[in-house]
């Protein structure tokens, strides 16, 4: 596969085959048939970045082949979204001849939204100055006059120059529900907007019929978190990373959802303190035994869930587990299926023509 053409006539024998591997690692647990989402073809990915690659009096985005490391020339990029594409050569020719903005940039870093906004990060090997603000200002008002609303940062060592704002604002519908999503340059978000909305479209339908109050593990800027909340009585939601915990606020608030709670911990810590094993100031004023959570959510990194934690999960009657793992995901299973059966199993083909795969389970305990 080029960067500049994908394989869209093999789209549905890759898929076909991430399915029959997800069965196989799945056999142990269940024999479930998936519940499989497609990803749009093409322009499915929100976010992209690219070296810059200067030769001689010419520019260009440039990515490294995973393999040999060959250096990769890209002037179009059919993965990414729509609004991306249309800016990447407009930017280039803008910087080609701009001897203030292109000395010593070595990478540029796109965020994008289903609603056409977009923000760049221009990376460099060198101090930025008042001069490159003002440069960069005009090279703005230039591309907005063009119609790309945009947002421009510079990034150097121990540096960073925010000419506006350093986020977009997303807006997905959710089930017949309008949800807004701040999302921050260099922080985590979903990169295939389709497949997300796909992703909290199953977590309501598995999560219909739930009771009382959902915990969440991993909220981000509270993803799930916000569109799961018309399932349950209320919300309790950890997140470690402050930028996202400060989107997630923002979240909450501009979508004025009531039953949502954010706190500021990573999952070790809560179960710690769900232990009793330690105490934290950032629970001041949160009696945990106030809530009744019968679900628990988990959307762990790739490394999946610790030990202790998957020992605290299995004290909910309901576990509903998003993997961006597969192999780590069994490995939990393994304990998780002492207790509990798998009885949903999705497949969410989030980065289509590679080898990666998303997958969700819901968990409920066994009947003894």
């Amino acid at each position: 596969m080029t960067p500049e053409k994908l394989p869209t006539e093999h789209y549905d024998a890759q898929l076909e085959e991430k399915v029959s591997r997800l069965k196989t690692l799945m056999t142990p647990f269940t024999t479930l048939d998936v519940e499989v989402f497609r990803s749009p073809v093409s322009h499915y990915r929100m976010r992209a970045e690219f070296r810059i690659w200067h030769d001689g009096d010419d520019l260009y985005h440039i990515i490294f082949d995973q393999q040999t490391r060959q250096r990769i020339r890209v002037d179009s990029f059919p993965a990414a979204s729509q609004i991306i594409n249309d800016l990447m050569p407009r930017l280039i020719e803008a910087l080609r001849d701009n001897k203030v903005l292109r000395y010593k940039l070595f990478q540029l870093d796109y965020l994008s939204t289903m609603s056409n906004q977009i923000v760049v990060s221009m990376l460099y090997h060198r101090t930025l100055t008042d001069e490159w603000q003002h440069a960069a200002a005009e090279l703005r008002d230039t591309l907005r006059a063009e119609g790309f609303d945009l947002q421009l940062i510079g990034r150097a060592t121990r540096t960073k120059i925010c000419l506006d704002r350093d986020f977009v604002d997303e807006c997905l519908p959710v089930a017949g529900k309008d949800i807004i999503y701040r999302q921050v340059e260099n922080s985590f978000t979903q990169p295939n907007a389709a497949i997300n909305i796909q992703m909290l479209e199953w977590a309501l339908d598995v999560t219909k019929q739930a009771r009382r109050d959902l915990l969440e593990l991993y909220c981000g800027n509270g993803n799930f978190s916000l569109a799961l909340a018309r399932n349950f009585r209320r919300v309790l939601a950890t997140e470690i990373a402050k930028p996202s915990v400060a989107s997630a606020q923002y979240n909450i608030a501009v979508n004025q959802i009531e039953n949502v709670r954010i706190i500021r911990m990573s999952a070790e810590e809560f179960t710690q303190a769900m232990k009793g094993t330690r105490g934290f100031r950032r629970l001041e004023g949160i009696d945990l035994t106030d809530y009744e959570c019968e679900t628990i959510f988990v959307d762990p990194p790739r490394s999946g869930l610790d030990e202790d934690t998957v020992k605290m999960v299995q004290a909910y009657p309901h576990i509903l587990y998003i993997s961006c793992n597969p192999q780590t995901l069994c490995e939990n299973l393994a304990v998780l299926s002492e207790t509990h059966e798998v009885t949903r199993l999705a497949l969410f083909d989030q980065f289509p023509y590679t080898h990666h795969m998303e997958c969700g389970v819901l968990l409920t305990r066994a009947e003894k």
